[in-house]
């Protein structure tokens, strides 16, 4: 929702140039709450869904950090303030978001990196048997 006003408040600003990053940002994320509300992490397995939302959120908090700069810095409309005043929030929250998706990608790796040795093993096994 805030990537949406973010972008409304770039559309409206003399700084419409950076009404890009937004758009893609809320367009991301939409995809992404539909993806998990769907289940398609549940579905396609061989993508690494925690790292993309952490990637995600780490881009998008660069971008936001840095195109607010530039609109508060740059313009002086009321709608580019505006709407790096909402990008400086939008960094503050995806920062935090950054922090909590960094925690469950951690756990994430944790369980994949305990499971893959034992899979390792096995296959080894399977492929020393069928040397013989």
């Amino acid at each position: 929702v805030l990537s949406f006003i973010i972008f409304i408040c770039y559309i409206a600003s003399l700084a419409a140039s950076f009404m890009m990053a937004p758009l893609l940002e809320f367009l991301l994320a939409l995809f992404l709450f539909f993806a998990y509300a769907s289940k398609l992490n549940e579905k396609f397995k061989g993508l690494y869904w925690p790292l993309k939302d952490f990637l995600r959120c780490v881009t998008a908090a660069i971008i936001y950090f840095a195109i607010s700069i530039a609109a508060v810095s740059k313009y002086n409309d009321g709608a580019s303030k505006a709407a790096g005043v909402f990008g400086f929030i939008a960094t503050i929250v995806y920062a935090i978001d950054f922090y909590i998706t960094f925690n469950d990608l951690v756990t994430f790796l944790k369980q994949g990196n305990s499971d893959s040795p034992e899979g390792h093993k096995s296959e080894d096994e399977d492929s020393d048997s069928n040397s013989d």
